[in-house]
């Protein structure tokens, strides 16, 4: 799934940080934060109450 902000974000972030992307580098990084939106997307749809307490730290 594209989603049409991260074009625009990863130019702007480049532009910021003096990068310059073109053509196949700039469709990889695209098509990664693509993919690392639609990874994040299950986790930010959860409802986050004022209440809420932060996890325990894990400790194997």
């Amino acid at each position: 799934m594209a989603n049409k902000k991260v074009p625009a974000y990863v130019d702007a972030a480049c532009a910021l940080q003096g990068l310059t992307l073109k053509g196949e580098e700039r469709d990889r990084v695209i098509l990664q934060f693509e993919r690392l939106a639609e990874i994040a997307a299950p986790m930010l749809a959860v409802p986050i109450e004022p209440d809420d307490e932060p996890a325990p730290v894990f400790e194997p």
